[in-house]
């Protein structure tokens, strides 16, 4: 198996270092790892590519590449340019280090990476580590994404239909705030919102008396929806979440077309 490797938190982030080594298992002694991650951090960048302006590629060492763009174009430099004739079997994107639940997908690199794959036609898992007070001060944080990251994803790809018409499907996986020995269990839940939770901008002064702002998220153990990814992530499980790039409101269709009609 051909497995290519990317993040939003940068090249150098230790989430991808556990993704690195939950892929070389994946893959075997036969298969092969490929990495492109964003020379740079690229969190909340969503599915932004580098449409106006080119991206630097250079490679850092055997099946290594850092791009100086957002976790999308790494995936676009891998397909395209890395990889070229011989497309990888699997996208792997992670391990983020934070949650990517409930409206934090939104805002994801980590998720933009499998959305893009997915839409060059190819298998994608993003991968994120909730954070919490149970394992912020671990020697690890990734300990339950280091310790379940390989079965979760053999589990996914056994269930990931083969024949796949209009949007590919792809996969949002949330690893729990606990250590790993904590973990409950794994839960498949649709995407949650957490209740009153928002992004905000926090205004400062700079010396120079410049004005700026720097972005806020909102309470990360606020209660989400019952039975949704943020709420099983917050109870020790781990989710999985299938996802599409198709945004249509499927349920609001037949009102909408009602009031034009």
């Amino acid at each position: 198996m051909r497995i290519l490797i990317t993040n939003d938190d940068g090249i150098n982030a230790p989430g991808l270092k556990i993704l690195d080594a939950i892929a070389n298992e994946l893959a075997g002694p036969s298969g092969e790892v490929w990495t492109v991650a964003p020379a740079f951090e690229q969190s909340g960048v969503g599915h932004c590519i580098s449409y106006t302006h080119p991206t630097m590629i250079a490679q850092m060492g055997p099946r290594r590449f850092a791009a100086e763009g957002s976790p999308a174009d790494c995936v676009l430099a891998g397909v395209h340019d890395v990889f070229k004739e011989t497309l990888p079997d699997l996208v792997l994107s992670g391990v983020n280090r934070g949650n990517n639940s409930a409206e934090n997908t939104l805002y994801s690199g980590t998720i933009g990476a499998a959305m893009e794959a997915a839409l060059q036609g190819l298998p994608a898992i993003a991968m994120s580590q909730y954070y919490g007070p149970q394992n912020n001060e671990l020697e690890n944080p990734f300990e339950a994404s280091a310790a379940y990251g390989v079965q979760v994803v053999r589990k996914i790809l056994a269930a990931d239909p083969k024949d796949q018409d209009g949007y590919r499907l792809f996969y949002n996986v949330n690893f729990p705030p606990v250590p790993a020995a904590d973990v409950k269990g794994t839960v498949v839940a649709p995407q949650g919102k957490r209740a009153d939770t928002r992004f905000s901008v926090e205004p400062h002064n700079a010396p120079s008396g410049r004005r700026f702002l720097w972005v806020r998220g909102g309470d990360q153990r606020a209660p989400a929806d019952p039975g949704s990814d943020a709420d099983r992530n917050l109870a020790g499980y781990i989710s999985v979440t299938p996802m599409r790039a198709d945004l249509t409101a499927h349920d609001a269709l037949s009102n909408l077309k009602d009031a034009f009609e």
